[in-house]
């Protein structure tokens, strides 16, 4: 355990100290209701002529691409749509994409829709000017080394925050492993947040979105690797989700908690790709890919026991973002308040139908996913307590349904 610290602290010194080195550049944010239709201007700013749309059919089915097709057509620029994104986009996903990017010689591409949609719009980025498909030769940090076409990010949902982010999470089509390639490359050209796009988002995943959001916050403000700009966003993320994310799960078509909610989705994202997240991603990543479940759904119910096993390393940081999100009095101790934090975790998940473990888990997979995760995490991940083998085992243990 202590020379996995060692390598691990040392690691995540040497990633924190030459960070300023990189290309941190955010997108060109596009940012108000209705601005779907101001993206196609944007894209012949950029001479992109022909694009490749990257999406899923439940995009397509709910008419969500109409009115950006419109103004596309407006601006006479060509666009192909590939809408065979999965929830957890795979290698195949981008096979299949990227043939169509390269026999339609598309100079841009748009991701259209959830996490899903945008990592596989990156993916097939990486494809392009790469020459594979195989991005398990790119898995880990900083291993792409090449600009990707335009790319264009435009989320309709509030969570994943990839609009704002190096990463992408792809699972592997032949092996279930879900990894992430992280590269300041992936940062999108453009971003287009629009809350109209969410108006239609059913209650479900509203909620598994937000959560994802709040984790990504979270976990951004508690690593060990935090500046002061990321907690600032950590910070804000919070705040807005409290106050504005039950409100979006009971009416959805409250356009002001929507927008608050995109706010707070891309704050978090860019707190989160320059502080990292932490073992309740991994974890999570690993349930997800086993058992094909829903990302944000799955952080959401494993955040709570991850902050209580952290214990009194967090206390102090947790208490402040209790205070922030207005679940704590003046009176509380740290510690105190650092547990109605984390309770108040538990309530929204309860409010909001979503779960607290996981019935699919089975003992026989538990040594695997423990693998997994704990390959994830370390060295990278900058968390407050690092997690052996075993203790990614006993966290596992705890998820299971009694």
């Amino acid at each position: 355990m202590m020379l996995l610290k060692i390598y691990s602290r040392t690691y995540q010194w040497i990633m924190k100290n030459t960070a300023h080195l990189l290309n941190w550049q955010p997108p060109a944010v596009i940012n108000c209701v209705g601005c779907i239709e101001k993206l196609a201007p944007k894209l012949n700013e950029n001479n992109i002529k022909k694009v490749l749309i990257v999406t899923d059919e439940g995009i397509v089915r709910a008419g969500l691409l109409k009115r950006m097709l419109n103004s596309l057509n407006e601006e006479n620029i060509i666009y192909f749509i590939y809408k065979g994104t999965a929830a957890n986009p795979t290698s195949k996903n981008i096979a299949e994409a990227v043939q169509v990017y390269k026999e339609q010689n598309c100079e841009g591409i748009i991701g259209f829709g959830g996490g899903s949609a945008i990592d596989c719009a990156k993916g097939t980025g990486i494809a392009a000017v790469k020459n594979t498909s195989d991005l398990r030769r790119f898995k880990g940090v900083l291993k792409v080394r090449k600009d990707l076409p335009y790319f264009a990010a435009v989320p309709t949902t509030a969570g994943t925050g990839s609009e704002a982010t190096i990463a992408a999470v792809i699972t592997d089509h032949d092996t279930d492993e879900k990894y992430a390639v992280i590269d300041t490359k992936l940062m999108p050209n453009a971003a287009v947040l629009d809350p109209e796009l969410l108006l239609g988002l059913p209650k479900d995943m509203t909620a598994y979105s937000g959560m994802d959001a709040l984790t990504h916050a979270v976990e951004a403000y508690i690593n060990r690797s935090n500046t002061k700009q990321t907690k600032m966003l950590s910070e804000e993320a919070v705040e807005l989700i409290y106050k504005n994310l039950y409100q979006s799960y009971t009416d959805g078509q409250d356009i002001k908690a929507r927008t608050n909610m995109q706010r707070a989705s891309y704050f978090a994202g860019k707190a989160f790709t320059r502080a990292y997240v932490g073992n309740v991603h991994a974890m999570g990543h690993a349930l997800g890919a086993k058992y094909n479940l829903q990302h944000g759904q799955t952080v959401a119910k494993i955040l709570p026991y991850i902050l209580e096993e952290y214990g009194e390393t967090v206390h102090d940081k947790l208490a402040h973002l209790g205070d922030i999100a207005n679940v704590t009095d003046e009176k509380d101790s740290n510690a105190v308040k650092a547990e109605k934090f984390i309770n108040s975790i538990k309530a929204l998940n309860k409010k909001m139908d979503i779960g607290e473990n996981f019935p699919e888990l089975r003992s026989r997979d538990i040594s695997d996913l423990a693998d997994t995760a704990y390959s994830e995490a370390n060295p990278l991940y900058p968390v407050p307590v690092i997690f052996t083998k075993a203790d990614f085992i006993r966290m596992y243990k705890k998820l299971m349904s009694v």
